[in-house]
């Protein structure tokens, strides 16, 4: 694999896409169906890889990017419940280095002197996340994360928790406060659902997070009260008043409500104090009794947390601090290879089955063909599999001395697997250098893109349509009843008789297929985030599809513009462009994309069968709603990332490009460029202090 270092910036863009997708699967894998395909240690790679690659290109950061979502969307089977706040996960942390470093981000960030600041070192214990909700001290709902905005109704699974109180107790609580913690199974639990299970013939669990998840979300609730699951409190959501004033007091009076939490949290200041808690809590790990997956810094002040905020999709006042990936040793089989909807050709390598931290491991991702090279990868190798807790394992390298002998180096096909056997081709950067990934040149031609681009139409992050799973899809493809998604919106009316076809072959009844079409009939009001992510256009992930929504307001004026930047019209493209830290790679694929005129036809037959709701509004009744803004030179009483999570939460927009549609430059010492055209354009300019005044009200 290419150093992140080393990366130019189309192989950073390939990289993002191919990570993006990655990830994407395993979140659903976990987070959904309890049933991880890779360790922890492999996923935490592929999101720090993510990061770093982010770091160095922060212009490509809304690029399809991981980092701007947490966990995956709920399960059908559950009633979908808003949480009052998002449930968001934490940026991890894998060194001391890594430690150090976010005390000095949180030093600069506020501003501080040398003085220690304080923070609570917590367990991160190795569960399933659940959100709380009590009135007036008593048990109304619970949920689960789902995808951070909308979890699972599980209440009546969570009430057979002994942890969890039906009532509070004390006093002091809000009149509305949602709990949050995590569900877990303890070891000898662990250890006795499984002989139990395995005594009735029953199914068993790889390691106690996914019995835990599982016993969790079970239809059932009397299946849930017979596991013997605990809870562990550390957070809230919602609240109707605040009831603490740092994060230590906050878990001091969740006991004394009748809640737990875990025993081995400690409040330790500075740096020094966040290594030595992780020191102590390394070494008590294998006595706990239960799992935990390394420790959770936070900042101990409140209105300190709430001045830090949030970036994306993490809060920048806590980090979780990760323990080592465990390995083992098995045998490379075979190398296969999948084809994404971009055409990207990504070898999988082929196991024997070995079990890593108590979960079997079958399959490793190999990226590309390069970093087979690199590693010097060949079939029938003794191999290193690294993976830690529950996520996608990786293969750190071979076992020289084992290799058997007559083992041939390997070498990458030169045609895609389809039937077609398309040439495969590396893109070329500017320079003329090749780019990493290999890529079909069939585009929609090859059923295995054709395939990939619909099962992602339907994927719950995009259209979402129960019951079209990737079986039935595929199913509809293999007949040409759906070779495009405003297919998909004419099943009912075009082909009947295939349906009766598939509906014997599937052994599906009348109602199963009233409902699918029941369900597609619902989709065809879809949001315009939605509808932009659906299209699959390359570099076009969800983050960046909401951006494009926000900032075109309607389908239609999405439409017209993306036909201007085909067309490469200057004020298309440099509105485009204005749009919050889009950049070349994503005006370069919107104009490929629409540029092709079989491209533009499936749109508009597609758009054709929907009603595309518009973008939701942001806030109107601030002094800067709907205004562009755009932070120019150095800002000295809050930080450019600050500043601009204030101007987003009060309902303007903020770009990185001053042109004729923005409408107020806020401009701090050293401002250069920037300020010189806004006041060539005629823009308002004022001042950090001015602009603080003006939000103030």
């Amino acid at each position: 694999m290419t150093p992140v270092a080393d990366l130019t910036e189309a192989e950073a863009v390939q990289e993002l896409t191919r990570l993006a997708d990655e990830i994407t699967r395993h979140d659903l894998a976990y987070h959904q169906d309890d049933a991880p395909l890779v360790s922890d240690a492999d996923y935490d790679a592929l999101k720090r890889r993510n990061l770093d690659i982010e770091d160095r290109f922060p212009h490509l950061i809304r690029e399809n990017s991981p980092s701007m979502r947490v966990g995956a969307p709920r399960a059908e089977q559950f009633s979908p419940v808003t949480h009052g706040t998002p449930m968001l996960s934490l940026d991890n942390a894998f060194s001391d280095e890594d430690a150090l470093e976010f005390d000095t981000r949180i030093r600069r960030f506020l501003k501080l002197d040398e003085t220690p600041i304080a923070y609570t070192a917590e367990p991160k214990i190795d569960g399933l996340s659940a959100s709380i909700r009590y009135e007036k001290g008593v048990l109304v709902q619970g949920a689960t994360r789902g995808d951070g905005r909308v979890g699972e109704d599980v209440t009546a699974n969570l009430r057979t928790i002994k942890d969890i109180p039906h009532k509070l107790s004390g006093s002091g609580w809000p009149e509305v406060i949602e709990v949050r913690g995590e569900v877990y199974l303890g070891h000898a639990e662990f250890a006795a659902l499984n002989a139990a299970a395995t005594e009735a013939g029953d199914k068993t669990y790889a390691n106690p997070r996914n019995a835990a998840a599982g016993s969790l979300r079970q239809i059932d609730s009397t299946v849930t009260a017979k596991r013997p699951l605990k809870f562990f409190a550390y957070a809230w959501g919602l609240l109707s008043e605040k009831f603490a004033d740092s994060q230590w007091e906050a878990l001091e009076k969740l006991k004394s409500w009748g809640f737990q939490t875990t025993p081995q949290s400690t409040c330790v200041h500075g740096a020094e104090g966040l290594l030595a808690a992780y020191a102590t809590l390394e070494a008590e790990r294998p006595n706990l009794g239960y799992d935990i997956d390394g420790v959770v810094y936070k900042v101990d002040n409140l209105d300190w947390q709430r001045r830090l905020g949030f970036v994306s999709r993490a809060p920048r006042w806590g980090i979780a601090r990760k323990f080592p990936a465990e390995q083992a040793r098995t045998v490379l089989e075979a190398i296969d290879f999948q084809v994404g909807r971009t055409g990207a050709v990504t070898p999988v390598a082929r196991l024997r089955p070995v079990t890593v931290g108590g979960v079997s491991v079958t399959n490793a991702t190999l990226h590309n063909g390069d970093e087979i090279a690199r590693k010097d990868l060949r079939v029938g190798d003794t191999v290193i599999v690294q993976r830690a807790g529950d996520v996608i394992p990786q293969i750190v390298a071979p076992i020289l001395e084992a290799r058997p002998e007559g083992a041939e180096p390997f070498e990458f096909p030169t045609h895609c697997p389809c039937p077609l056997k398309t040439p495969l081709a590396r893109e070329t950067t500017a320079s003329g250098a090749e780019t990493v990934v290999r890529r079909c040149t069939g585009e929609l031609a090859c059923p295995f893109q054709r395939i990939e681009h619909l099962k992602h139409f339907v994927s719950r992050r995009a259209f979402d349509i129960e019951g079209l799973g990737e079986k039935q899809l595929q199913a509809f493809f293999d007949d040409g009843m759906i070779k495009e998604p405003a297919d998909i919106f004419l099943l009912e009316e075009n082909d009947k008789v295939s349906l009766k076809k598939l509906k014997d072959r599937e052994r599906a009844g009348e109602t199963s297929v009233a409902n699918l079409f029941a369900a597609i009939e619902s989709r065809r009001d879809i949001a315009l985030d939605r509808f932009i992510y659906g299209l699959g256009v390359r570099h076009i992930g969800e983050q960046t599809a909401l951006v494009m929504a926000r900032g075109y307001g309607t389908a239609e004026a999405f439409l017209e513009a993306m036909d201007k930047v085909a067309a490469r019209d200057p004020e298309a493209i440099a509105e485009l462009d204005a749009l919050d830290q889009i950049g070349g790679a994503v005006i370069e694929a919107a104009a490929a994309f629409f540029a092709e005129d079989h491209n533009r036809g499936m749109v508009d037959r597609l758009y054709r069968q929907l009603r595309v709701q518009e973008a939701e509004k942001p806030k109107t009744d601030t002094a800067v709603a709907g205004k562009t803004v755009v932070f120019t030179g150095a800002l000295e009483r809050m930080t450019r990332d600050e500043a601009k999570a204030q101007a987003e939460a009060l309902g303007a927009k903020v770009s990185s490009s001053v042109s004729k549609k923005t409408d107020l430059v806020v401009a701090g010492p050293g401002a250069g460029s920037k300020l010189k055209t806004a006041t060539e354009l005629g823009i308002a300019v004022m001042t950090e202090d001015e602009w603080l005044a003006m939000v103030a009200g």
